[in-house]
């Protein structure tokens, strides 16, 4: 009872809050934000296709925009709970967050102006959408390859982050996939099963590359995760994911069902893949901020700033979370024509 007394009364609970709703940012707008990515990745070019774009631009259009806001919270709560940290990953990842940055625009320019444009840059402006969605996941995945590795800029460290870039882009394009298996229907919904397998094996080889490399790369995780007994408990997480992988390829192969049954299925079970993969990653760093160099309590603002922030965190989190939920069950269904109003 002293003790945790103790921890009370210095404030250094607040850090673990804060990294906590953090990690819940960054969880929500990778899968939120991963499946609007990858269906722009995913965008067909053909002029034949042009209904298929359409229709899968509407099945993101009305989520999309907002979805990002979970990157701005992520963002905000690093610069303000945990300065110190946000200075030093940003003087190291200055260059590729300005591409994404670039991506992103890109994404928002064309999804406007390609109901603006004459019909014959339509294509034009799809070709962009897809670009931006392609140099957003591919800077992403560098940038969790770079900070996997403490910000190495060795060789060996440079092919991590190439392989984290394409791992990362598979992903999105996998849950972009599985999102239009719930979404969409017919011929688009048949093509989207095959991205989604597709993707998916793509996937799994990249997270098995991940799970091989980073315990060997870093020997803390490699202890965190291999000392017994804990061994047999977090084991549990890649096992759970590999079962996750497995299962949504055999669920696949008999997709689209009569009724449109389980077509929900695929997608639930990759944001549940997300969600190992992410708590993986945790447990594998954790109380570290930056793997090796700060952890939560030396980056951590004044406990005085920290408690004043989360005032402001208990009112806000809910809130978007809430106007989230609502927006989802408003437009639930499957996608329809595309509108622009």
């Amino acid at each position: 009872m002293n003790s945790l007394s103790a921890i009370s009364s210095s404030g250094d609970w607040l850090p673990v809050v804060f990294i906590g709703l953090m990690g819940l940012a960054v969880l929500a707008y990778a899968i939120l934000d991963g499946y609007d990515l990858g269906v722009g990745i995913l965008l067909p070019m053909g002029e034949q296709d042009e209904w298929q774009r359409d229709t899968m631009i509407a099945s993101i259009g009305p989520f999309w925009d907002a979805n990002e806001t979970w990157l701005v919270l992520a963002v905000g709560l690093l610069l303000i709970a945990f300065p110190a940290a946000h200075s030093l990953i940003l003087m190291h990842l200055y260059i590729p967050v300005a591409i994404m940055l670039i991506g992103l625009i890109m994404r928002g320019v064309a999804f406007d102006f390609r109901a603006k444009a004459a019909v014959d840059h339509k294509l034009a402006w799809d070709r962009t959408f897809k670009i931006g969605s392609l140099v957003t996941t591919l800077t992403q995945g560098y940038m969790l390859g770079q900070y996997v590795m403490g910000f190495d800029q060795s060789l060996p460290a440079l092919l991590f982050c190439g392989i984290s870039a394409l791992g990362v882009t598979a992903a999105y394009s996998y849950i972009g996939a599985a999102w239009l298996v719930l979404k969409t229907e017919s011929s688009l919904q048949a093509r989207a099963v095959g991205w989604t397998k597709t993707a998916g094996r793509a996937s799994l080889v990249g997270v098995v590359a991940v799970c091989l490399i980073n315990p060997l790369v870093n020997p803390g995780v490699f202890d965190r995760w291999f000392t017994f007994p804990l061994v047999m408990f977090v084991l549990l997480i890649p096992t759970l994911c590999f079962l996750g992988f497995v299962a949504n390829d055999i669920l696949l192969r008999r997709l689209p069902k009569e009724a449109d049954r389980h077509c929900g299925v695929p997608f639930a079970i990759v944001v549940g893949i997300f969600t190992l993969c992410f708590s993986g990653l945790g447990f594998s760093f954790f109380p570290d901020i930056v793997p090796g160099q700060l952890s939560i309590w030396e980056a951590a603002s004044a406990r005085e700033s920290l408690q004043f922030i989360l005032v402001g965190a208990v009112v806000v989190v809910p809130m978007i979370l809430m106007y989230t939920a609502f927006s989802y069950r408003v437009f639930r269904g499957k996608a329809t024509d595309l509108h622009y109003h």
